[in-house]
């Protein structure tokens, strides 16, 4: 067990837990932040996609020995910022949820490109969304709300 000093949504957090823990586990376990998923454990669905220095990174395969001071955000404290509580509106008006599950890691992946390319094309969006996976299939509406997104931030 070792003691690590986090900083999640803009708030020092301190916990203690084994090095090789997965930042997932310490988010909802020792956290108990449970808006990131446990999709697959192993970086392939992107339920758990959260920011770290605002990149889109998968916390299933993150070890919390590796984050250094590096800042998380979470789908718990995207809505403070401007692109994220923009998405969290599209994806409200595009009604893009349905069972729900995969849409924390949809809404942070869609963060992490509208602030890398703030006007992503179609082609932009598969690349970037590719690897979070909607077993609803609610891949069109997810599309839309981006777009959307896109507009109201131009």
């Amino acid at each position: 067990m070792a003691t690590y000093h986090l900083t999640v949504n803009g708030q020092r957090k301190e916990v203690k837990v084994d090095p090789s823990t997965p930042l997932l586990w310490v988010l909802r376990e020792e956290l108990k932040m449970t808006g990131t998923k446990y999709g697959c454990g192993i970086s392939v669905c992107g339920a758990c996609t959260v920011h770290l220095d605002g990149v889109a990174t998968r916390s299933c395969v993150v070890p919390i020995s590796l984050l250094g001071n590096r800042r998380i955000v979470t789908i718990e404290g995207i809505g403070s910022d401007p692109v994220g509580r923009v998405v969290q509106e599209a994806w409200v008006e595009k009604d893009v949820v349905q069972c729900g599950y995969c849409q924390s890691g949809q809404i942070m992946s869609a963060c992490a490109l509208l602030k890398a390319n703030p006007k992503p094309t179609d082609a932009n969006i598969e690349e970037s969304m590719g690897g979070n996976l909607c077993r609803c299939a609610a891949y069109v509406r997810i599309r839309q709300a981006i777009k959307d997104a896109s507009k109201r931030l131009a």
